[in-house]
């Protein structure tokens, strides 16, 4: 295949490194064509009909109907369709196919909004009290079937909706530590703080939809993870609700404290629980005062392999970016294809001059690698790190484009998860699956979940699509964040299962973990003896068991529940 018709195959212009595509602009071609899907005759799928949902009745008697209007109003209470519909599923492929089939086997029965930490005291109580069960909501944005009841569950199902507890408390300017209420969503947070100079640094792809809470229960990580730090080392303090007893009330309150030795951390165990210890009320989080200077650079790599050794040295070296990350051939196609037009002398440095430099090195441009790495501090302390950061590029091979890649990459990166509701209408598969492992597996990750999913896509008949980037660099290792997609045929779960299996279970048979960020809820915990080992789940189950033995906090997660209550 010739420059020309790589480049053609990748959606780029016909002179080279373009950003747009005359036939298809905005959606790269290239993936199209890989999972079988041509725009021009696809048939975009017809709005579900919210009244033709068969829902089951509310099956929460009045009593404990009554108990929790009595405790936040009226108002807050809520057993209408919409209400307890929204409230089930999180945003995974197959809660978004489930809702759109009206695939909803146990929907929750009531949703209740507090207003405070005392309502949930007493919300936590009552729903006790009535042997229910209570599952906290956040966002609602959770993949990995987090939130939805067991399907079997005979008692009442209360989802408790923080939304109104978002407020910034204070803020500890000597010790750089924010009081937050859970509800926070990410864009309310980050302003509150950005008001008084401050940020949590913390960016998940969720960002728009998901709360600080949600994010502590599910042991996320941001964009920015490499100076900020993953969620479970911005979390500094918790309060969390459980239920009381007469000799003392029901809240856990871990401090905030930078370090202590009080045998195993109680923080920890909250960080990734998942609803399944209580309700978190408050977060403390460790703040950061906006940086004076902001950059994200844009680099290329000849090939995957240098992008990864590059991200290596990165790791262990004395520069200190906020990001690293570089996409695998197939995502930087797909990033090329999906950017804006340009138009003059912009135009022709992308698209005549940039190939021309790469084909001078000798890079073949279908296996060229696209990497954004980010900056922040003084002006100085950029200044060094961007040649620390220049000096290693350079070293494995790669080049530094600048910074107009990197601020397209600030405007779009909470886009690309989206596109799967883009493909959904269209009778496609979008999604993801996200690992970490050590250096020196990453390669061999990589090759065997390519491997995983093209057999996957073999065994179920069809075409498909998958690519890479990596990011969250640590000094041991990096996660390895995966985008697939198909056409669905006659099964569109059980197909989804092939292949979401097949890239599962390359994971954990190649030393890699089962998830990232994105936690474990019901669609991962079929892995999660192969990963922390069946006496791993025997300690976590103890856990479980020791302090909700009655299965009333979100049972099912994680490991299966201890009680045979379903």
């Amino acid at each position: 295949m010739t420059d020309v018709e790589h480049m053609k195959w990748w959606g780029w212009g016909v002179e080279g490194v373009g950003f747009h595509h005359e036939d298809k602009p905005g959606f790269a071609p290239f993936v199209l064509q890989a999972v079988g899907l041509d725009l021009a005759t696809a048939q975009k799928a017809e709005q579900p009909s919210f009244e033709e949902l068969d829902l089951a009745d509310p099956v929460a008697p009045a009593e404990l109907v009554a108990a929790l209007a009595a405790i936040v109003g009226e108002d807050f209470v809520r057993t209408d369709a919409m209400e307890r519909v929204v409230h089930t599923y999180g945003k995974s492929l197959r809660d978004l196919v489930r809702i759109r089939t009206g695939d909803i086997a146990r929907a929750v029965d009531v949703v209740v909004y507090p207003a405070d930490e005392d309502d949930v005291q007493r919300i936590v109580d009552a729903v006790v009290a009535a042997d229910a069960v209570l599952i906290p909501f956040g966002g609602g944005s959770n993949i990995a079937g987090s939130l939805e009841p067991q399907a079997g569950e005979q008692r009442p199902v209360v989802s408790v909706d923080m939304g109104r507890m978002s407020a910034v408390i204070d803020i500890d300017a000597d010790s750089g530590l924010a009081r937050i209420q859970a509800g926070a969503l990410g864009p309310h947070l980050e302003a509150q703080l950005a008001a008084q100079g401050w940020t949590i640094g913390h960016f998940p792809d969720s960002f728009t939809h998901s709360t600080i809470g949600g994010w502590a229960a599910t042991r996320s990580s941001g964009m920015q993870s490499d100076k900020y730090g993953d969620i479970a080392q911005i979390v500094r303090g918790l309060r969390v609700v459980r239920p009381s007893h007469p000799d003392r009330d029901g809240v856990l309150v871990i401090p905030a404290i930078p370090s202590a030795s009080t045998g195993p951390s109680v923080r920890e165990m909250i960080v990734g629980s998942e609803g399944r210890l209580g309700v978190i009320t408050e977060v403390t989080a460790q703040v950061h005062r906006v940086a004076e200077v902001r950059e994200i650079q844009a680099y290329f790599f000849p090939n995957w392999a240098a992008g990864l050794k590059a991200m290596q040295a990165i790791s262990v070296s004395d520069a200190t970016p906020i990001i690293t990350r570089v996409s695998d051939a197939r995502e930087t196609g797909f990033s090329l294809a999906t950017s804006k037009e340009r138009h003059g002398m912009d135009a022709i440095l992308a698209e005549k001059v940039l190939p021309g430099i790469m084909r001078s090195k000798g890079w073949t441009l279908e296996d060229i690698c696209l990497s954004f790495i980010g900056f922040e501090g003084s002006a100085e302390h950029v200044k060094r790190q961007k040649k620390l950061v220049g000096a290693i590029v350079k070293q494995h091979g790669g080049m530094g484009v600048g910074t107009g890649p990197g601020v397209l990459y600030d405007q779009k990166k909470f886009d690309t998860p989206y596109l799967r509701d883009f493909l959904l209408d269209r009778g496609a598969a979008g999604d993801v699956s996200e690992t970490a492992a050590p250096w020196s597996k990453l390669a061999g990750v990589y090759d065997a979940v390519i491997a995983a999913a093209e057999g996957a896509y073999a065994e179920i008949g069809t075409k498909g699509w998958i690519m890479c980037h990596l990011s969250h660099s640590y000094h041991s290792g990096a996660c390895l964040y995966f985008t697939f997609a198909f056409v669905f045929g006659d099964d569109p779960l059980g197909e989804y299962d092939v292949v979401k299996s097949a890239i599962q279970q390359a994971f954990v048979d190649n030393g890699a973990t089962i998830s990232h960020h994105h936690g474990v809820g019901v669609e991962h915990s079929p892995w999660i003896e192969q990963d922390i080992s069946p006496e791993g789940v025997a300690v976590v189950r103890g856990l479980f068991g020791a302090v909700d033995p009655g299965d009333h906090f979100n049972p099912g997660k994680v490991v299966p529940s201890v009680s045979e209550r379903v």
